[in-house]
């Protein structure tokens, strides 16, 4: 963990968080005192148990249930915890930061006002359990709905359709504030462009704190990934939904669980693809270079809009883990910025991160206010 952020979490010792993340099949959740992980649980929910809920929300009882009967068996100090911090469900657009549970977001994630989704658990779960602890706090941090772009990220070309803000920001965010915290600087006084690369890939351009332009990694924008399309031709995309071959649901799937290099190849595997192109694949070492080639160019496209003031290009997410991977994309665009590598996603720490942030006074707590 870089200097930074330990000392920013060990100033909290004997404060604990407890971080939650619901899944549409399991509850993950950790408790942490300060860089210590004191338990984290995967708490995995078979068909059968969920099948008598007819929405996300009627889950609640169910999931808070079984939280707090793994606190019990880990003997945990209820009374410790300074915070609970749940992962942002879909709520309606806001910029990003920690908020606290209110009202309002209870209302909309209870009545699901943007969409069915695991996630609007979170808000809800962590209200719920520190109604049992008197003086602690409810928050949700950078849900996949953050929006700050600028006016100008938005136009798509035609009036008809908006470019939209849908990316990784929990995770970016998130080792944006670990990088600046590790060079002793704010993240809201630095320019970088971070690139989370996993089963999609978004690339964003942070200018001071905000996430002013990102590739919609979710609905078919930026580069392809294991499971995303990313951006396609245009007309070509217009002429095969128009062929009568497809339906709206399997384009959409092409788009997003189905697009991409498992598309190509088969597998959405990286860790695969890369081993098929070092067994002397052509096909899969081309395809495995085209990911990291049209990464390269989302980061450069990323450059033009911070006009080429870029501190950092910070590379994220499972493909990080790839050393290859890695290298072709620092190869295309290490002459735009040094480049810092955290690999993986670890949103249970990003959530707790957050929550020692907010509770120590290094970043202000929001109002939702929809």
């Amino acid at each position: 963990m870089p200097d930074g952020l330990s000392e920013i979490m060990i100033k909290m010792k004997k404060k604990l968080i407890l971080a939650i993340n619901p899944g549409s099949t399991s509850t993950k959740f950790a408790l942490y005192e300060g860089n210590d992980r004191l338990m984290e649980k995967t708490l995995r929910h078979s068909a059968e148990e969920l099948e008598g809920f007819t929405t996300i929300t009627d889950q609640l009882p169910f999931r808070y249930g079984v939280i707090m009967e793994a606190l019990k068996e880990e003997k945990a100090d209820l009374k410790e915890i300074a915070a609970v911090v749940g992962r942002g469900g879909l709520v309606n657009p806001i910029e990003s930061g920690i908020y606290e549970v209110n009202d309002l977001m209870r209302k909309h994630l209870s009545e699901a006002v943007n969409g069915e989704h695991a996630s609007n658990l979170g808000a809800l779960l962590a209200d719920m359990v520190v109604g049992q602890i008197p003086g602690a706090r409810a928050y949700i941090v950078d849900p996949v709905v953050v929006d700050e772009l600028e006016a100008v990220a938005r136009l798509s070309g035609h009036p008809l359709i908006s470019r939209r803000s849908i990316f990784h920001a929990l995770n970016q965010k998130a080792v944006a504030r670990i990088y600046a915290a590790s060079v002793g600087k704010e993240y809201e006084d630095l320019n970088l462009i971070v690139a989370h690369m996993g089963g999609g890939i978004s690339v964003g351009a942070h200018r001071r704190g905000r996430v002013i332009d990102v590739n919609n990694a979710l609905n078919g924008d930026g580069p392809y990934s294991p499971e995303r399309s990313g951006g396609l031709p245009a007309l070509q995309l217009a002429e095969l939904c128009f062929s009568g071959k497809y339906k709206l649901s399997e384009v959409t799937s092409m788009l997003a669980g189905k697009g991409g290099i498992v598309a190509y190849l088969g597998t959405n595997s990286f860790q695969e693809a890369t081993k098929r192109a070092v067994d002397g694949d052509t096909r899969a070492a081309l395809i495995v270079e085209g990911c990291s080639y049209q990464t390269s160019r989302e980061i450069g496209a990323m450059s033009a809009v911070l006009a080429g003031e870029v501190d950092c290009i910070i590379l994220t997410g499972g493909l990080a883990y790839d050393s290859a991977h890695v290298e072709r994309v620092s190869h295309r665009v290490r002459h735009l910025a040094p480049i810092f590598v955290y690999p993986g996603e670890d949103e249970l720490k990003a959530l707790a991160f957050n929550g020692y942030l907010a509770i120590t006074g290094h970043i202000s707590v929001k109002e939702y206010q929809g």
